[in-house]
């Protein structure tokens, strides 16, 4: 089943990326704390996903 929460966070990482990117931005701008903010919220939530069910 497609984890659409992983989905979207993915998907608003790539495009806050792209536009950090192309306009060479600091790492101290909104946008790159944003991305960091979503690697966050990825890790925690594939580490979520692993637990196994018992």
């Amino acid at each position: 089943m497609a984890d659409l929460y992983l989905k979207a966070l993915e998907s608003e990482r790539r495009s806050l990326w792209a536009t950090a990117r192309l306009k060479g931005l600091p790492k101290d701008s909104p946008e790159r704390m944003r991305i960091a903010q979503i690697d966050a919220d990825i890790a925690a939530h594939k580490a979520k996903v692993k637990t196994p069910k018992a």
